[in-house]
C-alpha cells in the first residue's frame, strides 16, 4: 500500500467518524418565554396581572406608631389623671379585580391589628367584602359611615367626629348615572331576628366636590342595647339593678312596643374653596329616636384610639358614648406642599339621659336630663417623603348636661407612619 492510498483511507475514515458524531449531537430546545408580571393601569396605581390571568391584584397597607395622651377624667395605674400610652398599627390592603360581563368583580380584604403599650397584637379582619357591578357584599363600615358612592362621611380631621361610625356584614346594590349614585343596603343588626337594619344614600359628584344625604332605619333599639354600648356595670340601689348612666324610656328586648328608630344624616364636600389643594366640609345628621347610629364617643381612655373593629353592639369601645339627638359640624383641610393643616368643630344635642346621684332634696337617686355637646379638632402634619408622614392631633369635648354641670377633656397623639 502506498503512503498516498494510505492517507485517502484514513481521510475517509474520519470524515465517517465525524459524520456520525454529528448525527448524533444533542440541540438543546429554545427557552420557554417567560411571562413577566405586567402593569394594570385599567385601575389606577399599584395594580398588577396575575400571571395568566386577566385578573389585576394590589397589595399596599402601612405601619404606624403612636403616642397617645388622654386628660382627666382617665386616670392611669399610678393614680394621675391622665393616660399616656403608645400604639402600633400595621394595615394590609389585598386588592384583586377583573372585568366581567357583568361589570367589575372585585374582593378586597383588609387585616390589621393595633396594639396598646405592646399588648394585644392579634390581627383581625378589618373589612372582607366581594362586588359585582353594583352589587356589594361583606363586612365593611356600615353604610351609614362608609365611601359608598365615593364620599366619606365625617369631617377632615383624623378624629373625624363621626356618629354611628362602626363596622357590620351587609349586602347593598349602587346605581350609578351622570355623577348621581343611589345605594339601598340590608345590614345585620345582631339581634338574631330575620329583620335587618335597612340603609339607603343618595350621592352626587362633580368637578366642585360632592353632596350626599343617606337614611337608615334601625330595627331595634332596646334598654339593654344602649346598656350595652354605654358599658356601664350595674349596682344594687335598695334591692333594685341600679345603672349609673342609660336612656330612659327605652322598652326592655323582650317587651312589646315601639323600640325601632329612623334616622337622617347629610353632608356637602367642596374642593379648592378658599386656596388650592384646600378641602371645606359640612354635615349634620337628626335621629327621630334614640338609635346606636346617632352614637358618638365621648369622654375617653388611651384605648378608644386603638380600638379595632368597634360593632352595632359596642359602637366606641375604649369610650363612654354619647346618643346625639342632632349635631352640626364643619371642617377646613388646607395643603401647603409638604405641610398638612386641618381643624373641624361639631355642635349637637343629647337624647334624654338618666343618671344616678344626688337628688335636690340630698337623698340620691335616678334623674333624667339632657345636654349641650360640643368638640373641636386641630392637627399639622408634614410628608418627610412621599412614604413616611407625621401627624399631631389635639381633640377637646365638653359635655354640659343641664342637671348636672359641664365634664370636659383634651386627648391627642403624635404619629408617625410608613405608607406602602
Amino acid at each position: 500500500m502506498t503512503i498516498k492510498t494510505w492517507l485517502l483511507g484514513s481521510a475517509a475514515l474520519l470524515s465517517t467518524l465525524s459524520g456520525a458524531k454529528a448525527a448524533d449531537a444533542v440541540i438543546a430546545p429554545e427557552p420557554e418565554p417567560v411571562d413577566y408580571v405586567r402593569v394594570c393601569d385599567v385601575y389606577g396605581k399599584g395594580f398588577y396581572y396575575i400571571p395568566g390571568t386577566e385578573s389585576c391584584f394590589s397589595f399596599n397597607g402601612y405601619v404606624r406608631f403612636d403616642t397617645i395622651v388622654a386628660g382627666n377624667p382617665a386616670t392611669n395605674l399610678e393614680g394621675d389623671d391622665y393616660q399616656v400610652s403608645t400604639a402600633v398599627r400595621s394595615r394590609l390592603n389585598f386588592d384583586v379585580r377583573e372585568e366581567t360581563d357583568l361589570g367589575t368583580l372585585r374582593s378586597f380584604i383588609r387585616l390589621q391589628n393595633t396594639n396598646l403599650s405592646g399588648a394585644d397584637n392579634e390581627v383581625e379582619i378589618d373589612q372582607a367584602f366581594l362586588q359585582l357591578g353594583g352589587l356589594l357584599a361583606g363586612y365593611r363600615d356600615t353604610m351609614w359611615s362608609s365611601g359608598i358612592g365615593d364620599i366619606e362621611d365625617g369631617l377632615l380631621t383624623d378624629t373625624d367626629l363621626v356618629v354611628g361610625d362602626f363596622n357590620t356584614n351587609q349586602i347593598n346594590y349602587t346605581f350609578a348615572a351622570n355623577g348621581f349614585s343611589l345605594t339601598l343596603g340590608l345590614e345585620d343588626d345582631g339581634t338574631g331576628d330575620a329583620v335587618p337594619d335597612v340603609h339607603a344614600k343618595l350621592v352626587y359628584l362633580g368637578t366642585w366636590g360632592g353632596a350626599y344625604l343617606s337614611a337608615v332605619y334601625d330595627e331595634t333599639f332596646n334598654f339593654e342595647d344602649a346598656r350595652d354600648a354605654i358599658g356601664l356595670d350595674p349596682f344594687d340601689f335598695n334591692g333594685v339593678e341600679t345603672f349609673p348612666i342609660s336612656l330612659p324610656g327605652l322598652p326592655r328586648v323582650l317587651n312589646d312596643g315601639s323600640n325601632d328608630a329612623f334616622a337622617l344624616k347629610g353632608g356637602v364636600y367642596l374642593k379648592d374653596v378658599l386656596l388650592p389643594e384646600s378641602q371645606l366640609k359640612v354635615e349634620g345628621h337628626y335621629a327621630f329616636d334614640p338609635t346606636v347610629y346617632a352614637s358618638i364617643a365621648g369622654l375617653a381612655t388611651t384605648s378608644a384610639f386603638t380600638a379595632d373593629n368597634p360593632n352595632v353592639l359596642n359602637p366606641t369601645p375604649g369610650a363612654v358614648p354619647i346618643f346625639l339627638e342632632w349635631a352640626a359640624g364643619a371642617g377646613y383641610a388646607q395643603g401647603i406642599g409638604k405641610l398638612g393643616i386641618a381643624v373641624s368643630g361639631q355642635y349637637g344635642k343629647t337624647f334624654d339621659t338618666q343618671f344616678f346621684g344626688a337628688l335636690p332634696n340630698g337623698q340620691f337617686g335616678t334623674f333624667s336630663t339632657t345636654g349641650d355637646y360640643y368638640a373641636f379638632v386641630g392637627n399639622l402634619g408634614y410628608k418627610f417623603t412621599p412614604n413616611f408622614a407625621s401627624l399631631a392631633e389635639v381633640v377637646y369635648r365638653n359635655v354640659d348636661f343641664d342637671r348636672i354641670g359641664d365634664t370636659d377633656q383634651v386627648t391627642g397623639f403624635l404619629r408617625f407612619q410608613r405608607d406602602f
